[in-house]
């Protein structure tokens, strides 16, 4: 009798990365990073004194923690990201502020409305779920 096979067996070998996947990872966390760094996160470091008077804070943190909060998730998480760098874990806040735009802060947009954050969302939820692939700043070596 031959012994059954594991559910495992039909999975595909995911120990080698295809190159078009490995570029594909690369390019999708490069992208999304930089545009959530230069669409919210660079303009609120950069203006704090203004942002600061601005923000909204659902959650009564005050408003200087709750744009600290934001600012971690939108200039130092994507960072980390552009280099690979506990790229799962860094898409975690970036989640948690998209997530609270859409549904405490902003839960009177419509879909068109928040379509950006939305795209975001999937984009930064599609890379927690898959890592950053191989291509990341630790796993590089410079050639002789």
């Amino acid at each position: 009798m031959a012994p059954c096979a594991s559910r495992l067996d039909y999975l595909p070998n995911t120990t080698a990365v295809p190159a078009t996947l490995a570029w594909g990872l690369l390019f999708m966390r490069i992208s999304v990073a930089v545009l959530l760094l230069c669409v919210h996160g660079l303009p609120k470091l950069l203006h704090w004194s203004l942002e600061v008077q601005r923000i909204e804070d659902p959650f009564g943190l005050g408003a200087g923690l709750t744009l600290g909060l934001a600012v971690f998730a939108e200039v130092v998480c994507p960072l980390l990201l552009i280099l690979g760098l506990y790229a799962r874990l860094a898409c975690l806040p970036v989640l948690a502020v998209l997530v609270v735009a859409v549904a405490v802060v902003h839960p009177e947009w419509t879909l068109e409305q928040g379509q950006f954050a939305w795209l975001l969302i999937i984009l930064f939820a599609g890379l927690a779920l898959t890592g950053p692939g191989p291509l990341v700043i630790g796993r590089l070596r410079l050639r002789n």
